[in-house]
């Protein structure tokens, strides 16, 4: 190879570039610092064998790279992990993965224990529906090439998660599973052409030479099935016994081999029972099972999957903004400032702002409504939404990780990732059954054996195959994941894994009342001047103590005073619930409620404001150690659909409450206007968490909804906690369901869509109980044939699979 080409991919190598690799002794050079990466890597993972073996330079960059370090060294790279890892503290960090081998919740345990017995690994929860893990470790301790390694050692391989890799496995296993189907199936057709005969002859049609003729043409059709289309379920069944731990294919293979080594036997030595049909049928109806199974699963995953499709790969960047000429930019490239041009039918590739044309914008994936949004000059702009009528021309303010999108996305994963108490408990009760079974069949073999042997075999082989604790453990978790999905599509963001069991057993609702049952957008309707000040020097004193706070009320305030010169205050000071201090030439100012605010200025609440309370307006007032200033009237719009929802939940049987710091008099007001008999106002944060813990105390199970700082501890106290999508970043976070529209009545459609889903739930782990209890007494009775608990196994699991799917069907309303 030439010195001025690259030793590792044999690119030419720039003039200005060195990078040299030291390998076995000698220099080489590198073209990028990818290749140097990569070939430093194969160098400390004791690889350098590749470049001795090779015989050709790679095609493409890609391919550089052997087999063994595609999937472990150079996961540990920085540049590397950027995409799927983050940190968490200072050492700590947490991927998001996939897993490619999965078949049943034995193996979500064993990857699990496995993970979490590593060294250095904190975390890991790994979901049955999605195949999503979320592992977390210190990197001080392991890296993530060892964890990698660690599933890989038991017989499973993991990715980093994103949406191609995700539709890459999906493809691959259905591949997989249709080409084991068909050979199982043609295998089954093929040995019940020669079975059929032996059944319908009667003694004497049949030669003995005949009959042994065909047992050994369903044997040679047989072992196909056995060899490839039930191979996963041996190779499992190995791996798990290896380990020490039990999975749901040891007692399927346990049943297929006993049967198929049999029948071999049998046919060698030319007498007994032979099983080849039994065999074929039980692996094809288990095969076709789980197919079926796999589809309807992975059609109910695919809400995040979605999500990270929706950005494009590309965008119209306007370069030398207000000219109109653009180029074409991926978008990973675009930065905070940069316009960019939406045509009609494009999808918005990261937040901004409109700074010319008028449209409309679909944001249904985003909050579940179906309507356009008009989009004007000045209006917000999502990522991921749709330009509807006209072009756009938008002035990007966030990308990547810091867009909505990324955000809701991020909060779905989290709640996909955590595992509710509902599964844990199934899971276990999953594992202990398996152990049990093994039990029972084994029991029931002797028996048969003493009783009647040549019917010991197969009954062995039924009670194996008949029961199926995978019904069991699929019977939560796939009904939650579409549970889940149904509820984002309607703009319901469920972000804790057990909020949709518990939205569905809350009959206690709370709501604060500014950002939650009003729009949050407060304003200003009249200035009462209490002092000398002229009304714009209150104004700007009013908006300078307001500049830090992202409350409504502030927001109104400085809006108001746009005009004006804010007044430039010191040590400035937050009283969550009550107001702000600060100072002004070596005068201390308080602006809040005006109970507050009468502390500081040492006289009673003056009588105009106290009218302006009882006229059910919010009312805030400033002062100063001299005396009053101002008392500011301020409104806020009850959201269009309050009342209806309010009714709504009333006839689920809930009960309803208003917790607010607003003033009382309004409160109380808003209350009687919406049929609340309890609504309490002037409450602090702590009030409310006080009031609220009382509730539980009598035994309610209580949702909150709420929005702003001064919500979140009460938010936390909750079972069930919900935030508006337009509240503060630490509302969000605390909330275990955010909605991510204005309108506040798909509360309610939530509620009822949580109700069915934890019905779903009850139905499926009933039936999973019933036909288990049924069908193992019937098998170890000797009335169930080996192909006939195919059947009753698959089926037992393609029903509750198929029962979750409901949920994905919005009733009407």
């Amino acid at each position: 190879m030439p010195e001025h080409d690259c030793y590792h991919c044999g690119l030419p190598i720039p003039a200005d570039v060195d990078l040299p690799v030291d390998i076995e002794g000698v220099r080489h050079q590198m073209c990028c610092t990818g290749c140097q990466a990569v070939a430093q890597s194969i160098v400390s993972s004791g690889l350098i064998d590749y470049y001795k073996r090779r015989d050709a330079m790679p095609e493409q960059a890609r391919e550089a790279m052997p087999d063994e370090l595609k999937d472990l060294g150079l996961f540990d790279h920085p540049d590397f992990q950027q995409g799927f890892v983050k940190p968490i503290g200072e050492h700590e960090r947490e991927a998001a993965l996939i897993l490619e081998g999965i078949t049943c919740a034995a193996c979500i345990w064993l990857n699990e224990q496995h993970v979490a017995h590593q060294p250095g690994v904190t975390a890991v929860d790994i979901n049955y529906a999605t195949r999503r893990a979320r592992v977390r470790w210190d990197e001080r301790r392991i890296k993530l090439s060892d964890i990698l390694a660690a599933i890989h050692a038991i017989g499973y391989r993991a990715y980093p998660y994103d949406a191609a890799r995700s539709e890459q496995i999906s493809q691959r296993e259905r591949r997989s599973a249709l080409w084991r189907l068909f050979v199982a199936g043609f295998g089954m057709m093929q040995v019940m052409m020669y079975a059929f005969p032996v059944y319908i002859a009667d003694a004497g049609d049949m030669t003995s030479d005949i009959e042994q003729l065909m047992r050994w043409a369903s044997l040679i059709l047989t072992a196909p099935v056995v060899l490839y289309s039930a191979a996963p379920f041996f190779s499992h069944a190995i791996r798990d016994i290896r380990l020490r731990r039990l999975g749901m294919d040891v007692p399927v293979a346990l049943g297929v081999g006993a049967a198929f080594v049999a029948s071999c036997w049998a046919t060698l030595v030319g007498k007994g029972e032979v099983y080849f049909d039994s065999v074929t049928m039980f692996v094809f109806f288990l095969l076709c099972g789980r197919y079926v199974e796999m589809l309807a699963r992975q059609k109910a995953v695919r809400g995040v999957e979605e999500m990270g499709k929706a950005l494009p790969a590309f965008a119209e960047r306007l370069s030398a903004y207000p000219a109109q000429e653009g180029e074409k930019v991926p978008v990973s490239q675009l930065l905070a400032g940069d316009v960019i041009r939406v045509k009609p039918g494009e999808a918005v590739p990261a937040d901004g702002v409109v700074v010319d044309g008028n449209s409309q914008a679909n944001e249904a994936l985003l909050t579940g409504e179906s309507r356009p949004v008009p989009k004007a000059r000045g209006s917000e702009v999502t990522g991921g939404s749709i330009n509807v009528t006209s072009p756009l021309l938008v002035r990007v303010t966030r990308t990547g990780e810091h867009t909505r999108l990324a955000a809701i996305r991020q909060l779905m994963e989290r709640a996909s990732a955590e595992k509710p108490r509902v599964v844990q408990q199934a899971d276990q009760v999953a594992a202990w059954f398996i152990v049990v079974l093994l039990i029972l069949a084994t029991v029931t073999a002797a028996g048969w054996w003493w009783f009647d042997p040549d019917r010991a075999l197969w009954v062995f082989v039924s009670v194996l195959v008949v029961s199926c604790p995978c019904a069991l453990s699929l019977a939560t978790p796939v009904a939650l994941t579409v549970a889940t999905d149904a509820l984002a599509r309607m703009g319901v963001l469920v972000t804790r894994g057990h909020a949709v069991e518990a939205l569905a057993r809350a009959r206690h609702f709370v709501f604060d009342k500014t950002g939650t049952l009003t729009y949050g957008e407060m304003r200003l309707e009249q200035v009462r001047l209490l002092g000398d000040q002229a009304e714009g020097e209150a104004l700007a004193r009013a908006a300078g103590l307001e500049q830090g706070s992202e409350h409504a009320i502030a927001v109104a305030i400085r809006l108001a005073a746009k005009d004006e010169a804010l007044a430039s205050f010191a040590a400035l000071q937050a009283v969550t619930g009550q107001g702000v201090s600060g100072e002004l030439a070596g005068v201390v100012h308080r602006i809040g409620r005006p109970a507050f605010v009468a502390e500081l200025a040492g006289s009673p609440i003056p009588a105009a404001l106290l009218e302006d309370e009882r006229s059910g307006r919010t009312v805030v007032a400033l002062a100063s150690s001299a005396g009053w200033i101002a008392g500011f009237a301020l409104s806020d719009g009850l959201r269009e659909d309050c009342a209806a929802t309010f009714d709504t939940l009333r006839g689920q049987g809930m009960e309803l409450s208003i917790f607010s710091g607003d003033t009382p008099a309004t409160v109380t007001e808003l209350g009687g206007r919406l049929g609340v008999a309890r609504a309490e106002g002037g409450m602090t944060p702590e009030g409310k968490h006080a009031a609220l813990t009382l509730l539980q105390r009598d035994g309610a199970v209580v949702a909150m909804v709420g929005d702003g700082v001064n919500d979140a501890p009460v938010l936390a106290q909750a079972q069930v906690s919900i935030a508006m999508g337009g509240g503060t970043d630490l509302a969000r976070n605390q909330a275990d369901i955010v909605l991510l529209g204005a309108r506040l009545g798909v509360l309610a459609e939530g509620v009822e869509l949580s109700r069915r889903a934890l019905r779903i739930i009850r139905q499926n782990l009933w039936w999973s109980f019933a036909y288990n209890f049924t069908a193992v007494p019937l098998a170890m009775s000797g009335l169930v044939t080996p192909w006939m608990a195919g059947i009753g196994m698959s089926a037992s699991s393609l029903f509750v699979v198929l029962n979750a799917l409901r949920l994905q069907r919005r009733r009407a309303n």
